[in-house]
């Protein structure tokens, strides 16, 4: 599969009856290191560096995950990081040519737009190591990274979105609304395979209850929906989440970062009994301001992938294969229902993991055009 600069990428676990957010996406790296060690088991020297997008540090989502994820990794190992917020995309560049200059060892960047300036800092810099998340710098068409010292950490958030999108149905079935919604930022691969899985989540809802559960906003098959065209949470966000109320959905998924804020002020102001999905991280636990309306959240685990990339480079062990999150190695998941599993539909959560497990064993297949090779 070839993948091209664009081809940006966005389980539960039941216990005692309920979902929970699985810990991590992996075991952590082995403690060898091939250099000399500094306190916390770094090799001497090391320096972590992040870069941001637009978004920022506080965008309860991706960027704040990746951070959560480096200082936690910085802290265990007694370094101080750099974490460089770009606060508009021209700024991208000139933090990663800072982050060079001030002696980084390791720097990921966060998200699909800092891939021209990781793929000129890397070429420029073969001896440091990088990460992206959300894309494979492939600029050149050729299905890998355009230079050998990137690793990609990209997710399959299909798998994890189908499980969101039959929960989205059972819930406006329950409620007698049989129409739920999604919206994106921009119509990159990472946005439009969680609206892919959403669809396809709710189009097996209906499969097995003999439901008629409709989406708006998003076709997967036609890959036409409803966009902002950034991932500021403005009025263009808004008034799109009011597009879809005014439709008459009862559950909206906002996929991309801020504009869940949008997606929120929409259902205040409409006066209806609507909730939305949240995206990235728990979004309940990130933003308890939302929580009373956020039935669920379709998580990626950001942090982990960036704190086991920091860990590994930190003992001289850093390796550019492209990690790929999923259900089965816990890099994607469902979140906790929190104060809404009481009010779930009666068995909703072992249909829940029974659809896990099924994708886990290879017998439902979540087919995304947006999903990442390797997955």
């Amino acid at each position: 599969m070839t993948i091209s600069t664009t081809k940006k990428l966005a389980g539960i676990t039941a216990a005692a009856g309920l979902i929970i957010a699985l810990a991590g996406c992996g075991s952590a790296p082995d403690s060898d290191s091939t250099g000399s060690a500094a306190a916390g088991g770094a090799v001497d020297g090391f320096l972590p560096c992040l870069v941001s997008d637009a978004g920022g540090w506080n965008d309860k989502s991706f960027n704040e995950s990746a951070k959560n994820g480096m200082d936690k990794a910085a802290k265990e190992l007694g370094v101080t990081p750099l974490e460089f917020e770009s606060k508009n995309d021209n700024d991208y560049a000139p933090n990663m040519q800072q982050a060079i200059a001030e002696g980084c060892s390791l720097v990921v960047a966060v998200g699909f737009k800092l891939a021209a300036a990781t793929i000129e800092s890397a070429n420029a810099n073969p001896d440091l190591s990088f990460a992206i998340i959300d894309d494979y710098a492939d600029a050149d068409f050729d299905g890998k990274p355009d230079a050998p010292n990137i690793k990609p950490l990209v997710f399959n958030t299909a798998e994890a979105a189908y499980l969101g999108g039959y929960a989205a149905a059972a819930w406006s079935a329950q409620a007698g609304v049989n129409k739920v919604g999604t919206f994106g930022g921009m119509q990159i691969p990472s946005v439009a395979v969680f609206m892919d899985g959403y669809e396809l989540g709710v189009k097996k809802y209906n499969e097995d209850k003999g439901a008629n559960v409709q989406v708006a906003g998003w076709d997967s098959t036609t890959q036409e929906g409803l966009f902002t065209g950034g991932f500021e949470a403005n009025d263009t966000a808004k008034q799109t989440a009011q597009n879809l109320l005014d439709q008459g959905v009862d559950v909206i998924l906002p996929v991309g970062g801020p504009i869940y804020k949008s997606a929120a002020a929409a259902i205040a102001d409409s006066g209806k009994d609507a909730v939305m999905l949240g995206v990235d991280t728990d979004l309940a636990v990130a933003d308890p301001s939302v929580a009373d309306i956020t039935l669920v959240s379709i998580m990626k685990a950001i942090d982990v992938s960036v704190y086991d990339t920091t860990i590994a480079a930190s003992k001289g062990d850093f390796d550019p294969t492209p990690y790929v999150g999923t259900l089965k190695n816990e890099g994607v998941k469902l979140s906790s229902f929190h104060d809404f599993e009481s009010k779930l539909p009666a068995g909703l959560t072992d249909e829940l993991k029974k659809l896990q497990d099924d994708i886990i064993a290879g017998t439902i297949t979540v087919d995304s055009k947006n999903s990442p090779a390797g997955s």
